[in-house]
């Protein structure tokens, strides 16, 4: 895949500021805490107020706000469940995907404090947070996962030990496809983190698939994503996100075996491919990379709620864009 490398005034500039960021906060905190130092909570904590109310919401027990799972033999509990709209009605469902979760723990990367931090933590919440904002917008939202589980219903031949094994893996994305096709979503938006060689890859990248029938309206998608997160990133001062593009799915294949490379797609926005994969999905779709997480300044960014905040809202965004023209 493409990235970019940011000027080293830039990298500076950006780690000074969340360095002050992160020095006025253990100031304030020990300020309220009458002069006594306390533990830090770490960033994966920080929790916004539009993603708590949405989680309580999706919470067991929570009334007719709870979500209601589609498939409950086939997926993991917390998972392909779909929230109806809190304000208004539109008629249009989208599909979100937490990537990775369960015992695929996605891409590893550390923030500014030296916190470790997993892919799969990260995009729960901005999933969750785009929800609570497209509901309140009329839509009807379908998310793969709400919890910290795998998206399929596991079965003891899709683990190795602790972790999934590759046929575990390849259901487990491949009932992404299928619970998006259950919802009847007419947009498919699926979150991930990126990670790098070096901490000097960062940036923003979006992919979707040029092979579907459905491509120009799937790129048209990919475009309204990448360009509001981008957006709404570098408008947050001092941060100077690279722009890494929109790409092909076939230029950023990652798969772990032959069958899969010679499949030369992602599989949840690719096409049915004879003896590897019946179950495509059906809707313009688009994968967001809104940040390396082997870049400390932005794994910290990723870490945060004010970050995940941001990428949730730019996404809900482009997706309102995208499936409501201006006018209408």
């Amino acid at each position: 895949m493409t990235t970019r490398r940011l000027t080293r005034r830039q990298r500076l500039a950006r780690t000074a500021a969340v360095a002050a960021a992160l020095l006025a906060s253990v100031v304030v905190a020990v300020s309220l805490l009458g002069g006594t130092s306390a533990p830090l909570i770490p960033p994966t904590q920080h929790v916004s107020a539009s993603l708590a109310a949405h989680r309580a919401s999706a919470s067991p027990g929570a009334g007719a706000g709870a979500g209601t799972a589609l498939d409950a033999a086939m997926f993991a509990d917390g998972s392909c469940v779909a929230f109806a709209p809190t304000s208004g009605n539109r008629h249009l469902t989208v599909f979100l995907d937490a990537g990775h979760g369960g015992p695929d723990p996605g891409g590893q990367g550390v923030t500014l404090r030296g916190t470790t931090i997993d892919e799969a933590q990260l995009t729960l919440p901005v999933v969750l947070d785009a929800t609570a904002l497209l509901r309140a917008q009329g839509f009807r939202v379908v998310d793969s996962r709400t919890t910290a589980s795998s998206v399929v219903r596991l079965r003891a031949s899709d683990l190795a030990g602790s972790v999934f094994s590759l046929s575990g893996l390849h259901r487990d994305v491949a009932a992404r496809a299928v619970c998006a096709n259950l919802a009847g979503a007419k947009a498919l938006v699926s979150v991930h983190f990126n990670v790098g060689a070096s901490a000097a890859n960062a940036g923003t990248q979006t992919t979707y698939d040029a092979v579907r029938p459905f491509a120009a309206a799937s790129l048209a998608l990919a475009t309204a994503v990448h360009t509001a997160v981008v957006a709404a990133l570098r408008a947050v001062p001092s941060w100077h996100v690279p722009d890494d593009g929109v790409v092909t799915d076939n230029q950023v294949g990652n798969s772990l075996t032959a069958q899969g490379a010679a499949y030369g797609h992602l599989l949840l926005l690719g096409p049915a491919s004879a003896g590897f994969f019946a179950t495509p999905s059906t809707m313009p779709g688009t994968l967001t990379e809104p940040l390396f997480l082997t870049d400390p300044f932005e794994g910290t960014v990723a870490a945060g709620a004010q970050g995940q905040h941001v990428i949730a809202a730019a996404i809900a965004r482009a997706v309102t864009a995208f499936l409501v023209p201006a006018g209408h």
